[in-house]
């Protein structure tokens, strides 16, 4: 390692981009996944979710079975995305070239930086509203000039982590985990007094049909949120790594936080209907108001650093993905261009927009489908593969993998068209520009739409099942078609550099 990277490494600023990571400098293990993926999911944004899942109509007992399920396998898909990473070490993006093509793979890769850009601008602005809400309570303003301050401190939080890299932002995340998790744990002891556990458990149960949509909402939520930059993480593995640890590690740091917090909010959602309308409008702000006034302040800043942690790493993948496209920048100054958008979204909703909460539930269900076909094509690739991925030709549309994989495009739109069909959009007045979807439903007899008042009838028109089939159908059918390309890619050499020496167990 020459002083320059010596230098860089030392400070903690990482200038690699997209390129493939050099074997001297994969040295994490997979007990390492836990702190990142922990860290931005130990938010009380999880403890507002609850209330999301109860709109559903649904019984606490359903919601929990629900949270269990849905929390938990959306983030073991996360994990068996981030075993690209460590075949291939390089960002999920690069690396979904080997399924897409390289030129094709900018077809998911801005699908992948919209979903980005999109988490990461919602997370700064709850953390910027939180702040303002609290200030308010504090009698500290709550105003104009409070949201000003406090989207600008928010914002130049996530900018300067995600612009310093990997090193840092690992860091980062193994603090705040402690930070936000401690809090959170107090907030959870205090809060606790307004749990009314017979309105808890006399909330009636609804179809099973309504208990699908809630699922599919909680897993594009949580784990398929994230799924497009899974691999972004664990690039930095080492190559002799377990695989099953891997998907454990990641699956575990991802979903043990959401679990806790959104069945601590089922209760609190299921007991106050305050709490439950306020989280619609203010998430976070919401739950404040039911805090004493001495908790105030730990609880804002559990708040702000839990938002931050998650659009670090959103923010932080999303200039990975530009830069996957194409854009000619060096990695940092990807990071920054992405900060720039994230605090003008952050700033017209803050400012401007009336309500953002069902736009971005609109949205998040929009871009979660062709997101899911995508996961589903890139597991199945992952599912078909028995060797590294050949690291040159990820960069070279003359390559094994090609320029453009036909199958799998056409896999993802038709499975994108399918899927769009089996949506609707639940926020017709909020996104009227979303009401084309659920296309499909009427014809197969899954529901009727009432263009009068703009919304559908019948027990699966709000199930959301087209997520849920894109991910299902991409799988089976990039599976059996792709089955042997990818034989035809993996014959001939491919250079796999020898694994770093093993690390001796204690």
């Amino acid at each position: 390692m020459n002083e320059t990277q010596q230098d860089v490494r030392r400070l903690g600023v990482e200038t690699t981009g997209i390129e493939i990571i050099e074997e001297a400098e994969r040295t994490a293990q997979p007990r390492d996944l836990f702190w990142p993926w922990f860290a931005a999911n130990v938010s009380v944004f999880g403890i507002s979710y609850a209330a999301f899942v109860l709109g559903f109509g649904i019984s606490f007992w359903q919601s929990v079975v629900v949270v269990l399920i849905g929390v938990i396998a959306s983030f073991a898909l996360c994990g068996i995305i981030a075993l690209a990473g460590k075949r291939g070490s390089a960002p999920t993006m690069i690396l979904s070239r080997a399924a897409f093509g390289v030129t094709g793979q900018k077809v998911p890769g801005v699908i992948s930086w919209l979903t980005s850009i999109g988490w990461e601008t919602f997370l700064t602005i709850n953390a910027t509203l939180a702040t303002a809400t609290v200030m308010h309570q504090l009698g500290w303003g709550g105003g104009t000039t409070t949201k000003i301050i406090a989207c600008i401190v928010v914002a130049a939080l996530v900018v300067l982590a995600s612009v310093a890299g990997y090193h840092i932002i690992m860091r980062m995340q193994s603090w705040l985990t402690w930070i936000t998790g401690i809090i959170t744990i107090v907030f959870m002891i205090v809060a606790a007094s307004h749990i009314d556990w017979s309105k808890v458990t006399a909330m009636p149960s609804g179809s099973w049909q309504q208990t699908i949509g809630a699922l599919v909402m909680v897993m594009t939520g949580f784990g398929l949120g994230w799924i497009n930059i899974a691999a972004d993480w664990s690039r930095y593995q080492r190559r002799d790594a377990s695989g099953g640890q891997i998907v454990v590690w990641n699956t575990f740091g991802g979903a043990i936080a959401p679990v806790i917090l959104v069945i601590f909010g089922l209760l609190l959602a299921g007991s106050d209907k305050k709490v439950a309308s306020g989280i619609l409008a203010n998430p976070i702000g919401a739950l404040a108001e039911i805090l004493p006034t001495w908790f105030l302040v730990p609880f804002l800043i559990a708040a702000i650093l839990s938002l931050v942690s998650g659009a670090v790493l959103g923010i932080y993948s999303s200039g990975l993905t530009l830069l996957s496209l194409g854009v000619r920048i060096p990695r940092p100054t990807a990071a920054l261009v992405d900060g720039v958008i994230l605090t003008l979204g952050t700033i017209y909703v803050v400012f401007v927009a009336e309500s953002f909460a069902s736009p971005f539930q609109s949205f998040l269900i929009t871009l979660g489908v062709p997101l899911a076909s995508w996961a589903g094509i890139m597991i199945a690739d992952i599912a078909l593969r028995k060797r590294s991925y050949a690291e040159e030709d990820l960069f070279d549309p003359a390559g094994r993998y090609g320029a453009w994989d036909w199958t799998s495009i056409g896999i993802l739109v038709i499975t994108s068209l399918i899927g769009w069909g089996l949506v609707v959009n639940n926020y017709a007045q909020d996104a009227s520009w979303n009401n084309w979807q659920g296309y499909l439903l009427h014809p197969l007899g899954l529901g009727t739409y009432d263009a009068k008042t703009a919304s559908w009838s019948g027990n699966w028109a709000y199930a959301n099942l087209g997520v849920i089939a894109a991910l299902v159908l991409s799988f089976l059918a990039a599976y059996i078609l792709r089955r042997q390309k990818v034989a035809m890619q993996e014959t001939g050499p491919i250079a796999e550099p020898d694994a770093a020496p093993a690390v001796t167990k204690a």
